[in-house]
């Protein structure tokens, strides 16, 4: 890896922390999409997203860990462990075209569900059904986020509740992950990230967590809930046409 891809990495993993700590989502997309095109397998690519994601979300969860609903994280929890197990049996690794433009389709399809699905993480066979159908979505895309968001937007839960209880959600999610990607799939022993590198992005992930929720203190609820959509679905556009030029 040269020194460029290497400060891209890290610059990046500030900046998204940062996003990430406002809206509880959106960064772990971009940082995906990123390490995507940079590094040289999809399943490096997916470890070191995992550790990176998994610090940003932990160390959220922690900032907010008085606003955790850990009743749905349980239920979540089982979900996700089941959807592991499943794809376990399969050991898929799709291609970095196919990653790109699943990312990009994610927030269009999860607009898509039918409102009178009324999908609301408050109940616990929503809230079991989020961790399967997360934890699958990330072992195949990288990245379940904006997916988990339609769990949360009918519920009657604050920014503060649905910040804390996604990021313990999304840390899981992670951890699978990692154990698919660094344990189960084919030479998994070259998907760990150098140390160092890791070791720089964690600090500066903690960094762009901690003033993202100083952010997120000062946003009102209407104003969170609104620019959530608008910057999923730019997002999503742009990954789409970059999945088109990688193809």
């Amino acid at each position: 890896m040269t020194p460029a891809i290497a400060l891209t990495i890290i610059a990046t993993s500030l900046g998204t922390a940062f996003l990430s700590g406002i809206f509880g989502m959106l960064g772990g997309v971009i940082l995906m999409a990123l390490l995507v095109s940079l590094l040289p397998t999809i399943g490096a690519a997916f470890v070191l997203h995992g550790l990176i994601q998994l610090t940003s979300n932990g160390f959220r969860a922690f900032l907010n860990r008085a606003d955790i609903q850990w009743r749905i994280i349980a239920l979540f929890l089982v979900g996700g462990v089941g959807a592991l197990a499943l794809l376990s049996l399969v050991r898929f690794a799709p291609d970095k075209a196919v990653v790109l433009l699943s990312l990009g389709l994610l927030p269009f399809a999860a607009a898509a569900i039918p409102k009178s699905l009324a999908l609301n993480a408050e109940r616990p066979a929503h809230a079991l059904l989020s961790g399967l159908t997360i934890t699958a979505t990330s072992l195949l895309t990288g990245v379940g986020g904006p997916l988990l968001d339609v769990f949360y937007q009918r519920t009657s839960l604050t920014r503060h509740q649905v910040v804390a209880t996604k990021a313990v959600a999304q840390a899981l999610a992670h951890i699978a992950k990692i154990i698919y990607f660094g344990v189960l799939v084919a030479n998994a022993n070259n998907n760990f990230p150098d140390g160092v590198l890791l070791g720089v992005c964690v600090i500066t992930t903690m960094i762009g967590t901690t003033f993202g929720k100083r952010v997120l203190d000062n946003m009102a609820d209407a104003t969170f809930f609104r620019w959530t959509g608008r910057i999923i679905y730019t997002l999503g556009v742009i990954l789409i046409v970059r999945a088109i030029m990688v193809w």
